[in-house]
């Protein structure tokens, strides 16, 4: 659907196409696939072989509308997240759709696209299948040789610290004007001080030099949040954090998010902490400890309060950072 959204990073969600296929553990309790089956009952959406929902002229006019009244009402150029009910750099995917997708981009320089991807190793391979499947590749040819269009937020989901270590370096030799993580739900700590790029081939930008080209095995540890000037990777401009909510939510340590938030301040990074999700941790707003318990090995406590109870409060403070592009 396209739509206003509660998301606190975002004005509108726009869904070129609805349907995936779960790849990570943030999978396990995928939203999208829970409201996919009520809202198109019938139709196998997720999975392996399964079919895209895809939409009529009507749905595609939205973001027109919104490039062509939204900056005046909002006094700043509209976010615009994209995909709720996709992912926009899925293989299997009608490549019909994402070539539709980049000409909406290209369409509306008033907004704000984030692109948000937990396969952002696809990102190559799918501009190149888009880029054969029209005859108007001056806009996609222009990002593969390293100008990416300037209304573009490259994102990468990451869960844990083997996400991080494997994505991030592919995240950052994508060219983009802001590159962000999305860390939710947050499964585990994660360091981003130090990611050691040790596999490959990996995507370097264009300025990087031409030996690490083609290179398979890399011996470098690297800053997320510095990028790499030895292989020409610029850093991270944005840090997403927040806990799983909805039926099965896992908890999240908060010494987890404190360290992110750290790592990010740290760094000049903005951070935004959008949730604790289900759970609440001792000492937040509306802890009960009535409900569901749950006992870290370090003696700290976390409740199951339900999201509305825990909030978004990290040590009696929102942080709601955005990248000033």
């Amino acid at each position: 659907m396209a739509e206003n959204t509660a998301i606190e990073w975002a004005d509108h969600t726009f869904n070129q196409w609805w349907g995936c296929q779960k790849v990570s553990p943030a999978c396990d309790h995928c939203y999208a696939e829970r409201d996919a089956k009520r809202f198109a009952p019938g139709r196998v959406l997720w999975g392996v072989g399964s079919e895209r929902r895809t939409f009529d002229e009507r749905h595609w006019q939205a973001p027109l509308r919104w490039a062509k009244n939204d900056p005046t009402r909002l006094g700043r150029r509209p976010r615009v997240f994209c995909a709720s009910m996709a992912d926009w750099l899925d293989l299997d995917a009608p490549i019909s759709e994402f070539v539709r997708l980049l000409d909406l981009i290209r369409l509306t320089p008033e907004l704000d696209w984030l692109l948000l991807s937990k396969r952002i190793g696809n990102w190559r391979k799918r501009l190149e299948a888009a880029r054969d499947a029209t005859l108007n590749t001056a806009f996609i040819e222009c990002w593969l040789r390293g100008m990416p269009p300037p209304n573009v937020w490259l994102g990468a989901t990451v869960v844990n610290q083997a996400e991080a270590d494997r994505d991030i370096p592919k995240l950052l030799a994508v060219p983009a004007r802001v590159r962000f993580l999305s860390i939710e739900p947050m499964l585990g700590p994660i360091n981003l001080t130090r990611i050691e790029l040790h596999k490959g081939p990996i995507e370097l930008l264009p300025e990087a030099p031409a030996e690490w080209r083609g290179v398979r095995e890399v011996a470098v540890v690297m800053n997320g949040l510095k990028g790499s000037k030895q292989l020409g990777m610029a850093p991270l401009s944005w840090v997403i954090c927040g806990g799983e909510s909805g039926l099965g939510a896992r908890p999240m340590h908060p010494d987890w998010a404190r360290s992110l938030r750290d790592q990010c301040a740290a760094a000049g990074v903005p951070f935004l902490f959008k949730q604790w999700g289900e759970w609440a941790h001792v000492g937040a707003s509306g802890a009960a400890s009535s409900g569901e318990v749950h006992l870290w090995g370090d003696g700290c406590c976390s409740w199951r309060t339900g999201k509305k109870a825990a909030g978004r409060q990290l040590d009696g403070r929102t942080h709601d950072g955005f990248p000033q592009v």
